[in-house]
């Protein structure tokens, strides 16, 4: 059976982004669609209808932004509080995105090793996501194990390259693959 992927991007300004760039430019000619959040809202006036038709439509979600204090960008965090709605995505009647799996996809200047219990930012990654995970946990989605793309700011093409192409097969792996 064929996965339909989806990966809605959030970064308020890609085109500055080597990182995101790199990502994205993988993700494409691995086949799978991108939705630029802060290109199709510039007014941040979400079609709640368009947006929750593509989530019906694919069968993988991928939430993909950098990290902005410890989270997503604020554009992001105003799509789950739109788009979500009670009655649709939870709550009663609330099952459309049951059994959706959903990964997130981020990219940080910081190393693994200062996102760690006891380094520089104090907790994992996972940790710091579980807002996220929870939040589709509770839409009875299934959420994968995040992707993290570390050390943006050091890394060279070369390493951002190799980085985007991990992350393409990645996105594209059978999802109990990625749960073992």
């Amino acid at each position: 059976m064929l996965v339909k992927i989806m990966a809605i991007l959030a970064h308020p300004d890609l085109n500055t982004s080597r990182a995101n760039r790199a990502l994205c430019l993988e993700l494409q000619r691995a086949g799978v669609l991108l939705h630029d959040l802060y290109g199709a809202y510039p007014d941040w006036n979400i079609d709640v209808k368009q947006e929750q038709q593509l989530l019906l439509e694919h069968d993988r979600i991928i939430l993909q932004f950098p990290l902005y204090w410890y989270s997503s960008p604020p554009l992001l965090k105003k799509w789950f509080d739109d788009v979500l709605e009670y009655g649709w995505a939870y709550g009663s009647g609330g099952d459309q995105l049951k059994d959706k799996a959903f990964m997130v996809a981020t990219t940080t200047g910081g190393s693994e090793k200062e996102y760690r219990s006891g380094g520089f930012n104090r907790y994992t990654l996972s940790e710091l996501l579980r807002p996220i995970e929870r939040t589709l946990t509770r839409c009875d989605a299934e959420f994968l194990p995040p992707f993290v793309t570390y050390n943006t700011t050091k890394a060279t093409d070369a390493e951002l390259l190799q980085e985007a192409q991990r992350y393409a097969e990645i996105a594209r792996m059978p999802s109990e693959l990625l749960m073992s």
